[in-house]
């Protein structure tokens, strides 16, 4: 799937997105509240400045994904890969989390 064609099917409602693949894909500015990635890879994805309060992160692979300024309010962050991921100025307030040494890998 592309950003095109995730941006048609979330404007038509479609929320879930789980386990595909959108490597390196583009989603800087996005409103994606309440999606669901679970399972995704979104290796090296652009996420800056995305909206993703909400969204449902569990088991998504975000290694090399630039989360700059995204918003992660109640989002769920369980068993995410975050090796080499961008947080500066995200917002994570609330956000869903195991504890941190099981949330990044060392």
């Amino acid at each position: 799937m592309n950003r095109a064609e995730l941006l048609s099917r979330y404007s038509a409602g479609q929320r879930d997105f789980s386990n595909l693949q959108l490597i390196a894909v583009n989603l800087k500015n996005v409103n994606l509240s309440g999606v669901n990635f679970s399972g995704s890879d979104l290796r090296g994805a652009n996420l800056s400045r995305c909206n993703l309060t909400g969204a449902n992160l569990s088991g998504v692979m975000l290694t090399g994904a630039n989360l700059t300024e995204t918003n992660l309010m109640y989002a769920h962050l369980n068993d995410v890969d975050l090796t080499n991921v961008n947080l500066s100025h995200a917002y994570l307030d609330k956000a869903i989390m195991p504890h941190e040494k099981s949330l990044i890998s060392q």
